[in-house]
């Protein structure tokens, strides 16, 4: 993830003090843990502007709306109490070679002024502070005392200092290129490390871009340089700093990421606060989906995991209790034939009743023939006993595993983030699993918008019906249960577990034999047997499908079902 750098702070800074002053602050909300959203009006606009303080995301940009959840958080109330009904009438650098902005707040415009808001974005230190006029620390998202920080505290009641500024020197416009060049090829070394450490302002991907425009390669040596090469740098790196004294950039999306100096450009942009919005949003969900899958795979595996075991142990005292039978049986034969019984047997040959095959039986040679008798036929009920009690428990444990797989099945078509909606599907699965009680609440796990429901996948068959197919349990009940009518036909591998899908037909209207084909094999590639080269796919109508009384989400039975054979690979076909 590329960081917010001066350079950018600088161009988003501009670019507010031009549509955003004054404004006046109507609310304040925190979307999470590290971001708070004001919603300023103008007399030409409304929006609301993020300022977020998050590790490796930390910027200030105008957002979408943030989600209407509860805001608990004390900091945002805070704020809510002292800028709520202010105006924002300026936007200052604090320093202009540092990555902290100054947002004034006044009564109104031309008042004096009430409140600073210190935005400091500075990576894994970024931090928010609001002080008063006379720069007093009022409340602050992170306070850092000293046992945290022998540098520098931040912490409600003390004046605000700022972060301690780069000992390197300034980048000038007035410095001559034989004092530049000298600068940056005193100690030789890779042309991308020294211009970073000999001057403040820069970044990684700044100098990337820079050096990428001048042709040179980022690791080649100051020392191997030629004339033109240098000379090429230092007309970039004079249109860089041209950029920032006349606050002339040129926002766009580059190959990997993004820049506001014009270099690297393959799509311009003339809205940056959106530009930043959409690529930390999107970056921030990447990472959210990455964390968020993996936690939920490893839970869903680890509870397989304890399931299988559990199963293999009731399949075991299954197994046991198949020798019931076979006790009885040896009872019976040595209550016929007592007299046969010596003193001290250890074990004795009996001739079976029906066959005539002759059945060793053992014995405690310290017990009598009844005696022994009897512990077969105890031995006998004991495992009567079992069967009786294991059986249900076994049947238990293979729904819930059925079930489980079903999840794991989900979880394991989410493979990579392509869009918010399957951000919104795994908050779904997440929030299913916490109901069914395999997972804990987390006080900051909200999802955006609970009464959001996420959508299906989506297809059009050769005939040109509608095919949607579930993404998750959640989805799958609602196109089994809610969303299917009576004209419709339902699909799903057969027993194996998979997505629920629903070929969407208008009354009169009948699928060929392609669209069944199709479905068949969709409904197969979103299943786990998806690496397979033909998959059993079953398809019925609706009204045909029923869920258990009782039955965890996303579970069915069906009936008077047609049997298809689903090609998973033709599914890459059918998706370009």
């Amino acid at each position: 993830m590329q960081a917010v750098d001066l350079t950018t702070i600088r161009a988003a800074a501009a670019e507010l003090r031009q549509l955003w002053i004054p404004a006046r602050v109507e609310k304040v909300i925190q979307r999470d843990r590290y971001t708070i959203s004001l919603a300023l009006r103008t007399f030409e606009r409304r929006g609301w502007l993020d300022v977020a303080w998050h590790p490796q995301a930390a910027r200030v940009c105008i957002g979408s709306p943030p989600p209407r959840t509860p805001d608990t958080f004390t900091f945002s109330d805070q704020l809510r109490h002292q800028l709520g009904g202010f105006a924002l009438t300026a936007i200052e650098n604090l320093d202009p070679w540092e990555r902290v902005l100054d947002f004034q707040f006044a009564k109104r415009p031309g008042d004096r002024l009430a409140w600073h808001l210190y935005v400091e974005i500075i990576g894994k230190y970024s931090n928010v502070v609001l002080t008063d006029a006379d720069d007093r620390i009022v409340t602050v998202a992170h306070q850092v005392t000293a046992s945290q920080s022998s540098v520098r505290t931040v912490e409600t009641g003390q004046v605000y200092e700022a972060p301690p500024a780069l000992t390197v020197s300034v980048p000038k416009l007035s410095e001559s290129f034989a004092s530049w060049q000298e600068r940056v090829s005193l100690v030789p070394g890779a042309i991308k490390r020294q211009l970073l450490k000999c001057y403040r302002g820069l970044s990684p991907n700044l100098i990337f871009l820079m050096l990428e425009a001048a042709q040179i390669d980022p690791n080649a040596s100051t020392a191997s340089l030629n004339g033109s090469d240098w000379e090429r740098l230092f007309i970039l790196w004079q249109e860089w700093l041209n950029r920032l004294e006349e606050s002339n950039f040129e926002p766009g999306w580059t190959a990997s990421s993004y820049t506001v100096v014009g270099w690297g450009i393959v799509t311009p942009v003339k809205d940056l606060q959106a530009l930043l919005d959409c690529y930390y949003t999107n970056e921030l969900n990447q990472q959210e989906f990455k964390q968020s899958r993996h936690q939920l795979l490893q839970k869903v595996g680890s509870l397989l995991k304890k399931l299988r075991v559990k199963a293999d142990n009731f399949r075991n005292k299954l197994k046991q209790s198949d020798r019931a039978d076979r006790y009885r049986q040896e009872a019976d034969l040595l209550m016929a034939h007592l007299h046969l019984w010596q003193p001290g047997m250890k074990s004795i040959t009996l001739d079976d009743f029906e066959t005539g095959k002759p059945i060793k039986i053992a014995l405690n040679p310290e017990k009598n023939a009844v005696q022994n008798a009897q512990l077969l036929y105890k031995q006998n009920q004991k495992l009567k006993r079992a069967r009786i009690a294991v059986e249900p428990l076994l049947a238990e444990v293979m729904a819930e595993l059925n079930y489980l797989e079903q999840v794991e099945a989900s979880l394991s078509e989410l493979e990579v983030y392509q869009n918010p909606e399957d951000l919104e599907t795994l908050a779904e699965i997440r929030e299913e699993l916490i109901s069914q009680a395999y997972l804990e609440a987390s006080q900051h796990q909200n999802r955006a918008n609970k009464n959001k429901e996420s959508s299906p996948h989506r297809y059009i068959s050769p005939s040109g019906f509608e095919l949607w197919v579930g993404r998750n349990n959640s989805q799958n009940d609602r196109l089994s249960f809610r969303t299917a009518n009576d004209y419709d036909l339902w699909f799903h591998t057969q027993e194996i577990p998979g997505s629920h899908a629903l070929l969407r037909l208008e009354p009169g209207a009948v699928p060929d034999e392609k669209d069944l084909q199709f479905a068949a094999d969709l409904a197969a590639y979103h299943s786990r047997a998806r690496q397979s080269d033909r998959v059993p796919v079953v398809y019925t109508k609706p009204k045909h499908v029923y869920k258990p009384k009782g039955a965890k989400p996303g579970m069915a039975i069906y009936k008077q079902e047609t049997v298809i054979w689903g090609r998973p690979q033709m599914a890459n076909l059918y998706q370009n």
